[in-house]
Parts: C-alpha cells; sequence; structure tokens
C-alpha cells in the first residue's frame, strides 16, 4: 500500500513537473539568456537570402534584428526553410520565425501570429506564351512549388486532378527548376517572381493570376501573451515611427499598405 501511495506521489510530481515545463514564459527564459533566436530565410529573396561573404540579408533578416533590438537582446538568426520553420518553432529550436510566413487555418492551430508586418501576394506565374486565367487553365499541367508554402498547399486545393504539382525542397530548387526550364509555370511569391525576371530577363515570368492575397506575419508558439505582446508592442512602434515603412521599401520597393499600416494591436 505504501509502495503505491509512493508511486502516486512520484507520478503526481513528475505532471507537476511537465506543466510547469509546458507554462514555461519564453519572453523570460529571452530576457535571461539576451538573445532572441529568430528563423529566417536562406533562399527567399528578397525576404532572406546569404550575400557574397555569407551573411543573411533581406526584408525578414532586418525585421529580425529589429525586434531583438526593441526586447534589448542579442538576434540569433537561424536559416529555416518553408517546409520546416513551423517544426522549429514547435520544437523549440526557435522562439519566432519571421520567414514571409502567412497565416491559414491549418496553421493557426498549431501556433499564433503576430500583426502583420509586410504585403506577400501568393500568384501563379509562367512563360509569357502559357495562357492560364484560372486553376481550370492548369489541366494537364505542370505547376513548380516549394514544398510546404502557401501556394503549395492553395493550389493542391484548387487545380484539375490532372494537374501535376511538381515540389522542390526549397524556393532556390524552384527557381533553378523554372530558369532552367524544367518547369515553365511556379506558383510562388510576386516579389519572387520579380527577383527572377531581373535575373533572368529572357525567362521572365508572367503573372497568370492571383492565388491568394495574403501578408507576412511573425509565427509564435500557442500560449505565449508576454513574447506576443511584446512582438506586437514593436512591430506597432516600427509602423508609427515609419521604420517598417522604410524597410518594406527598401526591400519590396514598394510602401506598407495603408491596410497594413494601420493593422496595429
Amino acid at each position: 500500500m505504501r509502495f503505491a501511495k509512493l508511486l502516486v506521489l512520484l507520478s503526481a510530481g513528475l505532471i507537476g513537473v511537465a506543466a510547469q515545463t509546458a507554462k514555461a514564459d519564453a519572453l523570460a527564459d529571452i530576457k535571461k539568456t539576451g538573445v532572441l533566436r529568430i528563423g529566417v530565410p536562406q533562399d527567399f529573396p528578397p525576404f532572406g537570402s546569404v550575400t557574397s561573404d555569407m551573411q543573411l540579408q533581406g526584408l525578414d533578416i532586418d525585421v529580425a534584428k529589429l525586434l531583438a533590438k526593441s526586447l534589448g537582446v542579442k538576434a540569433e538568426l537561424i536559416p529555416v526553410g518553408s517546409a520546416n520553420r513551423i517544426a522549429y518553432l514547435q520544437t523549440h529550436k526557435a522562439d519566432l520565425i519571421i520567414s514571409s510566413l502567412g497565416k491559414n487555418a491549418e496553421r493557426e492551430k498549431v501556433i499564433s501570429f503576430s500583426q502583420p508586418y509586410a504585403p506577400f501576394n501568393n500568384s501563379l506565374f509562367g512563360m509569357a506564351d502559357i495562357k492560364v486565367a484560372g486553376p481550370a487553365d492548369l489541366e494537364n499541367q505542370t505547376v513548380g512549388v516549394a514544398r510546404g508554402t502557401f501556394e503549395d498547399t492553395l493550389l493542391t486545393e484548387t487545380v484539375p486532378k490532372t494537374t501535376v504539382l511538381k515540389r522542390y525542397e526549397d524556393n532556390n530548387t524552384l527557381i533553378s527548376a523554372y530558369v532552367s526550364g524544367q518547369v515553365k509555370l511556379i506558383g510562388t511569391g510576386d516579389f519572387v517572381a520579380t527577383t527572377i525576371g531581373v535575373k533572368d530577363p529572357a525567362r521572365k515570368p508572367v503573372m497568370k493570376y492571383v492565388i491568394k492575397e495574403s501578408r507576412c506575419l511573425v509565427g509564435l508558439n500557442k500560449d505565449e501573451p508576454a513574447l506576443m505582446a511584446k512582438v506586437n508592442a514593436a512591430l506597432t512602434s516600427a509602423k508609427k515611427s515609419g521604420e517598417l515603412n522604410t524597410l518594406v521599401k527598401k526591400w519590396l520597393n514598394v510602401p506598407l499598405p495603408d491596410k497594413l499600416a494601420n493593422a496595429i494591436e
């Protein structure tokens, strides 16, 4: 009997420790270590790419540094891909994800989102001689997408069954596949397509139709109200001061839209 009671007490203790661990305050940990770990893209210009001297640059990189500065801590930039960025957050390898991340119902089940910090439309692009006005025109066509992106999810839901979606592991391989002629149609972000056109005018992607109007948000783990409040406060301040608008114009060559500039919490 005593042994059984001891097991019950031990079990209760372990459950209590697990509960305390689950309720750990990410913001307190960040303040304690003095480091904010942020998942960012490295293959998705102009949001994130690597310079010739192996330094990360892009809009998401600058927004990550802005948030770290606002919290008074050092930014530790962790390169992530479209397919693994949410996993990095859920396994606590990163405190935040700033990686041209959009919000949908499935993602909202597992992570939380900040207010928006930049515009981002998801569209179908392709060579000028291919006529596509909507999903129905993709019958028997092959379309390239980066695995795990909005384009992957949305096209999977809307294209005909005869459409072949060719999934690439990251945006660099998707872009290379398009430039090399492996695929003539791609689902990607508007600014990415613009970048391709600048690099290779002969294969400049032409927009066929908008798959979804979207926006970029910071991804956080669920049940982190203190960290969420700090992130939103930093973004609100950057919007009001004009700092965020400056960053958006620098990298995307467009001003921060009014509906995003006014989306504050």
